[in-house]
């Protein structure tokens, strides 16, 4: 399906984005959201979603502002038969866009999977030049300090 629109999330939105973000969280692949979560910070996501008969959310992404100068994009994900189809791309790239019209010149992320950010021109950064995230987010994450993900930067 290449007829697809990437808008902002509203709440009608927050079951689908917390039932995608919930599977990939039991696999351990990204962090899980609480619905009060994803009501919270509503307005830092987008929707990938198809149009026509078919129309359904197929895609979900975020960009978190942390700092003056530095986001993230987190809580990206692609429902699984919708992978391969470079949606997950398309809303990076649509995260990045928002931070550029922000004016925000860093933009970061933690992944599993750094080669699909590499492809998008981020570069893997240690996470020790992200302070105000391991203070402000990091504590909450279960994995903490152990933390197994790659901080991956791209500068705007």
């Amino acid at each position: 399906m290449n007829n697809v629109i990437i808008r902002k999330a509203v709440t009608g939105d927050v079951a689908v984005i917390h039932s995608i973000l919930k599977d990939y969280g039991e696999e351990g692949l990204l962090l899980p959201r609480s619905l009060s979560e994803l009501y919270d910070h509503l307005r830092d996501f987008f929707i990938l979603e198809g149009q026509g008969p078919e129309a359904a959310i197929l895609g979900v992404g975020a960009l978190a502002i942390c700092w003056e100068d530095l986001a993230e994009i987190r809580s990206l994900a692609v429902v699984p038969d919708q992978q391969g189809r470079h949606y997950g791309a398309r809303l990076v790239e649509t995260c990045l866009e928002e931070a550029r019209s922000l004016g925000l010149g860093k933009v970061f992320t933690l992944t599993y999977v750094p080669g699909f950010f590499a492809r998008l021109g981020f570069k893997e950064v240690d996470k020790s030049v992200l302070p105000h995230k391991v203070w402000a987010e990091c504590l909450k994450c279960p994995k903490f300090p152990g933390c197994d993900e790659v901080a991956m930067l791209v500068e705007l």
